[in-house]
């Protein structure tokens, strides 16, 4: 099993956004959407770390979380969004867990 993830509690509920294109009449504009119900999940934060460069400073934050393997959480790529408390996490990976068992999901989101 990956970093702390011998005992995972699924304590917390995540929502997946999908990207899609909307058209506002003038041009095509990149948007999130939610996708699919919310679903249950753990959570372990691997890493934090901040930059800065020439005036601005860019905070990370590296997380992974555990879900259910299910056709829905199988289907998710590297495009989709995760939200979770608030904040919007991008997918870096996937790694199986077992036999199609649970699925770790890695992210990173940028936090102020």
């Amino acid at each position: 099993m990956g970093v702390g993830m011998s005992r995972v509690r699924f304590d917390r509920r995540i929502q997946v956004r999908r990207f899609s294109l909307v058209d506002d009449g003038f041009q095509s504009i990149e948007d999130y959407a939610d996708y699919g119900d919310p679903i249950w999940a753990g959570r372990v934060d691997l890493n934090a770390s901040e930059k800065a460069d020439a005036g601005w400073v860019d905070a990370t934050l590296a997380t992974r979380f555990v879900v259910k393997s299910t056709s829905f959480t199988r289907a998710l790529t590297a495009k989709d969004r995760i939200v979770s408390g608030g904040v919007e996490y991008e997918i870096n990976g996937f790694t199986e867990i077992g036999r199609l068992y649970q699925l770790q999901i890695d992210c990173v989101a940028r936090v102020a």
